[in-house]
């Protein structure tokens, strides 16, 4: 059973800013990903870095509560009451941003969850997240993103994320299941890939269909990373996903959280039965 928290902000809000809408919609429809340095405090990030470690040991000790990424590497979905920055992170105003910009107004927040590429991780295959749609093959559009933000400071050897930067249009007809290029294409990814090392308090947002992967840790530090997942409306994927909350603390949330929810509303939060599993990382690291 998990403890219903308070709704309430931990973090003093940020004075608004005026964002350069232009400049991330170039990032995102350009490279595929933009990022805002400092967007939270240390201290912040320091509370869910000591969040973060508990929850994943319990979902290791429940059957379908961690799935597995990779050789040493998982990712588990958490109810936004485990953490107790929930609502900075959603309400964060270059967040909020973004997702309009790009999602626009009506956007739904689908996933919450995060990923621990533990030491002795090896290199990923390149991939995407999931498939892409006639929406983005089609029409040029992008209907979701990936919200990233690291627990840690992330050094050379903690296995970093690396992005390939406007590959999220690259066709995906010889792509095996939609998300995984042939082998023969991982040198030209290699050459476009771009390393990240983010510092605490950092947030990137990405499309999930650039072509991405984590890389081996040969550090003795796992690098755990928060992700929010955020849709367009129709865009779906809230289907492989079980966002709960409590009725105390959904009824907590300002309205104008709750207007951008795709969730269930229960008495007590059920475990997630993990339903997004990524096969093709199982298969073998590259």
């Amino acid at each position: 059973m998990t403890m219903t928290r308070d709704v309430k902000p931990t973090q003093m809000p940020e004075a608004q800013t005026a964002y350069d809408i232009p400049a991330i919609m170039a990032g995102l429809y350009g490279d595929g990903t933009v990022g805002l340095k400092g967007a939270f405090s240390r201290a912040w990030v320091g509370r869910l870095g000591e969040e973060l470690p508990a929850l994943y040991q319990t979902a290791l000790a429940r059957p379908g509560g961690a799935v597995g990424r990779g050789t040493n590497r998982h990712y588990v979905e958490i109810h936004p009451e485990d953490i107790s920055g929930f609502l900075d992170l959603v309400t964060h105003p270059w967040v909020t941003a973004v997702c309009e910009s790009v999602l626009g107004p009506n956007y739904k927040i689908v996933e919450i969850g995060f990923d621990v590429p533990n030491p002795g991780a090896k290199d990923q295959p390149w991939h995407r997240d999931f498939p892409a749609g006639p929406e983005t093959l089609v029409d040029r559009r992008l209907n979701s993103l990936a919200f990233n933000l690291t627990s840690v400071d992330v050094e050379e050897d903690m296995g970093p994320f690396e992005i390939a930067p406007g590959t999220q249009w690259d066709d995906p007809s010889a792509f095996d299941h939609g998300m995984f290029p042939p082998v023969s294409t991982f040198t030209r990814y290699a050459a476009l890939s771009q390393r990240k090392l983010p510092r605490m308090g950092d947030i990137s947002a990405r499309s999930a269909l650039t072509i991405h992967r984590g890389t081996a840790n040969h550090s003795n530090k796992a690098r755990p990373v928060l992700v929010l997942g955020v849709d367009a409306p129709g865009a779906g994927h809230h289907e492989k996903h079980d966002l709960q909350f409590t009725r105390t603390f959904y009824d907590q949330l300002p309205q104008q959280v709750r207007d951008h929810l795709i969730c269930r509303v229960v008495d007590e939060l059920e475990p997630i039965m993990q339903g997004h599993s990524i096969e093709g990382l199982m298969m073998g690291d590259a």
